[in-house]
């Protein structure tokens, strides 16, 4: 169980070597309201990255796992705001 452990510890550190981070790029005079949700987001990726880091990654993939999500939602919010934009025209 532990070598399991061990090699998906490995493999979520890769992924966060890999994955994108997650920005704000949503016009804050345009949506305001989704450019500061996208803020939150990452200053969320930032705490929980330092919580990884503080515990030495051991953290059973979980932390690593909400960083993931958190790339998804900031995708999602950046797609929600072209949505808008495209509505608007």
């Amino acid at each position: 169980m532990r070598k399991i452990t061990a090699v998906f510890s490995i493999l979520a550190f890769c992924l966060i070597l890999t994955a994108q981070e997650p920005v704000v790029d949503i016009d804050t005079n345009i949506h305001p309201n989704l450019a500061e949700a996208q803020r939150l987001v990452v200053e969320a990726n930032h705490y929980v990255e330092v919580a990884q880091k503080d515990n030495r990654y051991k953290m059973g993939g979980h932390a690593e796992r909400a960083r993931v999500l958190l790339v998804q939602v900031n995708d999602e919010l950046k797609a929600a705001a072209a949505a808008a934009n495209a509505a608007r025209k």
